[in-house]
């Protein structure tokens, strides 16, 4: 309904539709007549910008090519710039905007160094993935503290100063951001005989509780913080564990028999990182086969 020459001319539906291109679906209530959009239309990406650490490979580059193939412009970051020359040139390949930024996300001025140039070079920072991290193999009552404290300082706070960096400069002022913190279904339990890798474990055990609670904190600034939990999948990292555990076992585990591959984290990230999932905060989803669900060994 709109006003013309001091009356009001109505249209219905299907003529609204068509006055709005033809696209989502009109409802209306009383005087007020809303659009639901498309499915596309919820998961399309485009304006939008994403910053990924630990964007050069595995489950980060991953992540990349997902929300890039939705339409986002990425700035990828991981210390090492031939690896992030690589990972930007393949994705410019995909057609995706994308470009790099070289930082260590375990050292605070580098956070900073970050953060500011992406917004010097990119504008507002839409979707944030927090997803560097580190691993490292001890008995627990062997367990050298310097390993402990690269752990914690680059799995857990780092994830803290970046989002804090990026909230503080782009989202709590527009209202608005999607953080995803990459934990792993490390951090819901313990582990199989053979993983020694306490100080990974209690890391990701803290991310998806500090997911938990900034979600909570920042959620009257629009700001959604959702984790998710990878499985065993075939990386870089994993590969000195898969081969200690041997890949057939682990698949035998998983109740759908398989490990993740480079596709399996692409639904999720979307979802999580646009308005489809815009309802969604403080949640964690594993992405493991089935391997979480299960009790006991």
């Amino acid at each position: 309904r709109r006003r013309q020459g001091g009356r009001a001319q109505s249209f219905d539906q299907p003529a609204l539709a068509a006055l709005l291109g033809g696209q989502g679906q009109c409802n209306t209530q009383g005087d007020h007549t809303t659009m639901t959009r498309t499915i596309q239309q919820l998961f399309d990406l485009q304006g939008k910008t994403a910053l990924v650490t630990g964007g050069s490979r595995g489950l980060g580059l991953q992540m990349a090519h997902a929300l890039g193939e939705a339409g986002a412009r990425i700035m990828l970051s991981s210390r090492k710039a031939a690896d992030l020359e690589e990972a930007t040139a393949e994705l410019q390949a995909a057609g995706i905007d994308a470009r790099w930024i070289a930082a260590d996300c375990a050292k605070e001025a580098d956070i900073e160094r970050l953060g500011r140039e992406t917004l010097e070079r990119m504008g507002d920072i839409d979707i944030l993935v927090n997803n560097a991290g580190a691993t490292w193999g001890a008995p627990a009552e062997d367990h050298p503290l310097d390993a402990w404290d690269k752990v914690m300082n680059l799995n857990v706070r780092g994830y803290f100063l970046l989002s804090q960096y990026v909230a503080k400069h782009s989202m709590i002022a527009r209202k608005r951001g999607s953080i995803l913190n990459v934990a792993s279904i490390a951090g819901l339990g313990g582990n199989p005989v053979g993983m020694q890798t306490i100080a990974y474990n209690t890391s990701k055990g803290a991310v998806i509780n500090f997911t938990r609670a900034l979600a909570g904190e920042w959620g009257r600034y629009g700001i959604r913080v959702n984790a998710i939990c990878p499985g065993f999948f075939p990386s870089k990292m994993t590969k000195g564990l898969l081969q200690a555990l041997g890949e057939d076992k682990l698949r035998a585990h998983a109740p759908l028999n398989r490990l993740g591959d480079d596709e399996d984290l692409k639904g999720l990230s979307v979802l999580l990182a646009s308005d489809a999932g815009k309802h969604i905060t403080g949640q964690y989803v594993a992405v493991d086969g089935g391997v979480s669900a299960l009790v006991g060994g």
